[in-house]
């Protein structure tokens, strides 16, 4: 007997999630030189981490050889200043993809099922199948959500339900009033995961009220980021908000010491470095100013997007991707996503904008088949 067919069936068919393409792996590939290579491929925050933050990674270097806080005791107080939100009701991540896993674990078995929409990030069907559940993929509307079709694919079995707001990749936002809708329509019983790594790049009057839902749908879950407009994905560091409850659960099978105490310390000072957050918004608002207008006058399509990136419609993606990359330039391809002629560009810097839509106007504008 191979060792692999010791794994469960479900756990055999699943696809391995593949990350945007390291700057280190296209300056092998392509040999070229890495400070060269320009990559708007993950979402990340082309300003890097703050000083606030940096200096307090500074500050915890002397304790490496030390566990870090497995309660994150500091990080959890912050938020619940920040947020007005009991730290019994605060989970902590290796990222939001912990968190988003570990409702997967406490919740999902075989037998029961998750709903998630056509588009939406592809940790959802992963998560769920990993923990032996059945995925349920609603049909997407403009893009987005359908929150209607959602809501008529939950079935007897369903735990989970997954929503991105803003979704990734294709950037959709839904409104408060639908979102409330939907969650007075929910089952009790049924999980609503309402993912919000992107808020901090909303303006706030589009912002739902998901705080305050807390109190009102003990079955809703938030989950959000430091790795986005904090500019900490190296590190990796999340958070989920629940009910004590569901949060109890969630931290039973919650990995000891998941966040390690760089990322602790570093989280800790971002969330107070407002002026920094501030310039992360104003950059990612030119950013996408700079890059739609860019594909206005290469006469390209593109889904209106309320994250830090934008996805646009070139043809065949893959043959402009692989130029792309020949040129240093990264950028995600979405045809997982079922999106098979679009490309998903995360706002850099105004150079990197700038060098990104000249390049799309010089391969756009070769013959095909040159």
């Amino acid at each position: 007997m191979h060792p692999n067919t010791l794994a469960p069936a479900y756990i055999r068919a699943i696809a391995a999630y593949v990350p945007g393409k390291p700057i280190a792996e296209l300056a092998r590939e392509m040999d070229l030189v890495e400070t060269d290579i320009v990559k708007l491929a993950s979402n990340e925050n082309p300003l890097g981490a703050s000083l606030r933050a940096r200096a307090a990674i500074e500050a915890e270097l002397s304790g490496l050889a030390l566990y870090p806080d497995g309660n994150g005791f500091r990080l959890k107080s912050a938020l619940a200043t920040r947020l007005g939100i009991g730290l019994e009701r605060i989970v902590l991540g290796n990222g939001s993809n912990d968190v988003l896993e570990m409702v997967a674990r406490a919740f999902l078995t075989p037998g029961t099922s998750a709903v998630y929409a056509q588009h939406a990030f592809a940790v959802y069907p992963l998560a769920t199948q990993a923990a032996g559940a059945t995925g349920i993929e609603a049909p997407a509307r403009a893009f987005g959500h359908d929150l209607e079709a959602m809501r008529a694919a939950i079935r007897p079995d369903t735990r989970v339900v997954w929503i991105a707001n803003p979704n990734n990749p294709t950037g959709t936002l839904l409104a408060a009033a639908g979102l409330r809708a939907f969650l007075e329509s929910v089952p009790e019983e049924v999980l609503v995961v309402l993912d919000e790594a992107y808020v901090e790049y909303l303006d706030p009057e589009a912002r739902s009220p998901s705080l305050e839902w807390l109190d009102v749908f003990p079955n809703l879950v938030l989950t959000r980021t430091f790795s986005k407009a904090y500019g900490l994905a190296g590190l990796r560091v999340g958070f989920a908000l629940a009910s004590a409850a569901v949060a109890d659960l969630m931290n039973r099978v919650r990995q000891p010491f998941n966040v390690n105490s760089l990322a602790l310390a570093a989280a800790t000072a971002a969330l107070d470095d407002h002026d920094f957050l501030g310039e992360s918004k104003r950059l990612n608002d030119a950013g996408m100013r700079q890059l739609t207008q860019g594909f206005a006058a290469l006469d390209l399509d593109w889904i209106p997007s309320a994250g830090n990136f934008v996805c646009v419609r070139v043809g065949d993606a893959a043959a402009v991707n692989a130029e792309l990359l020949r040129r240093g330039i990264i950028v995600r391809p979405v045809a997982n996503y079922g999106l098979a002629e679009y490309l998903r560009v995360s706002i850099g810097l105004p150079e990197q904008n700038a060098r990104l839509l000249a390049a799309l106007g010089e391969i756009l504008a070769r013959p095909s088949g040159t």
